[in-house]
């Protein structure tokens, strides 16, 4: 199933065709396209090249994904156990060139996950952002300290079948993109 976005100016493939699922094929994902996807992330933008993302990658049936599987609140565990990979994203809270507090590492995360999440499309995978878990739970569970907070998950693997979901998830999955217009969003004209 794909869901194309329908466009008002030409964009790239990748964004065009990305999107959230929540129906993922149990099909274990390839680490050589895993490392393709860190790859992405690697090279994102962000202040003073500090690259302050961190990821914990987990599959299913190993004890990291049931760790994280827990964090999540219960709306995305409905979905989110068949995914066949789980990703803890979070960043460092120092600069490393002075050890200051780093007020973009949020921003500089976001931008790594954006940047896996189309090579992940490219690499004919599928990536499900998530907020909805316990940041606080995830950082006591892997014992990260002040240094590095969680700040996400990501469900990533193959497209599975909506009709596996419950009906609710199921009529989500299938209907159309929506998206604000240019002119919502946009702070002035040009």
């Amino acid at each position: 199933m794909k869901k194309i976005a329908r466009l008002d100016y030409p964009i790239n493939h990748l964004s065009q065709n990305r999107w959230s699922p929540r129906a993922f094929d149990s099909k274990p994902v390839e680490k050589e396209k895993l490392r393709s996807i860190f790859e992405a992330a690697r090279w994102s933008a962000s202040a003073y090249n500090d690259q302050p993302w961190r990821f914990l990658v987990a599959f299913r049936g190993d004890e990291n994904y049931e760790k994280i599987f827990q964090t999540l609140v219960v709306f995305n565990k409905n979905w989110a156990a068949k995914a066949p990979v789980l990703i803890l994203n979070c960043y460092q809270t120092q600069f490393k060139h002075n050890g200051t507090t780093h007020t973009t590492a949020q921003y500089d995360l976001g931008q790594a996950v954006a940047n896996y999440s189309l090579e992940a499309l490219n690499q004919g995978l599928y990536v499900h952002q998530m907020t909805g878990f316990d940041a606080g739970l995830a950082n006591n569970l892997f014992g990260f300290g002040n240094q590095t907070n969680a700040f996400s998950v990501s469900a990533l693997g193959y497209l599975g079948n909506p009709t596996e979901l419950i009906e609710d998830l199921m009529k989500l999955e299938t209907s159309e993109r929506q998206r604000l217009s240019q002119n919502e969003f946009l702070l002035n004209e040009f």
